[in-house]
């Protein structure tokens, strides 16, 4: 399958009625310990996306996906340690648009986002271990499976391991997804 030709860009406010329609799905949130959401949860993330685009320094760079003119998910990269040039990316597609490429191509612009724009060393990802495709994502973005961190995270139906990938500036290039 060919990545679609997503563009990446700045959430802006204007995106609250298309994130919120992936944040009130609970097939969006099975792995998360957020959602799913309510309309004024959604509103938070997007006034919190929006603001950190002035944030100085800015350590939280949150897109929306767009395909055609339509969002089709988001990513971000946050910057975990700047001294050390480590970032970590996350994405999510809305769950109509599963199995689409969309969360390969969305992981892999945010890897060469953080190695081109950002000068990073070490970028990191993480999945709840039973989420297989997400697992499958990372790998497609050229990130090497490193191991299982346990009890990481409180989700619904009790706490998540989460398995650790991570790629550096140094490994293969990734050229698309």
């Amino acid at each position: 399958m060919t990545a679609p030709a997503i563009t990446l860009r700045p959430i802006r406010d204007s995106d609250l009625d298309r994130v919120h329609s992936w944040g009130a799905d609970p097939r969006s949130s099975r792995y998360q310990a957020w959602g799913p959401n309510s309309e004024a949860e959604s509103r938070t993330y997007v006034n919190e996306a929006v603001a950190a685009w002035d944030a100085d320094p800015q350590v939280r760079f949150p897109f929306c996906a767009v395909d055609s003119g339509l969002v089709v998910g988001i990513g971000e990269l946050k910057i975990i340690k700047r001294r050390y040039d480590r970032g970590e990316i996350s994405y999510i597609v809305h769950p109509d648009l599963w199995g689409r490429g969309y969360a390969s191509a969305i992981a892999a612009a945010l890897v060469r986002f953080g190695f081109d724009e950002q000068r990073l060393y070490r970028i990191e990802g993480t999945c709840d271990p039973r989420n297989l495709a997400s697992g499958a994502v990372l790998r497609k973005a050229g990130l090497r499976y490193e191991g299982r961190l346990r009890g990481t995270m409180k989700i619904q139906d009790g706490w998540r391991d989460s398995d650790l990938y991570a790629i550096l500036a140094t490994d293969q290039p990734v050229t698309s997804a």
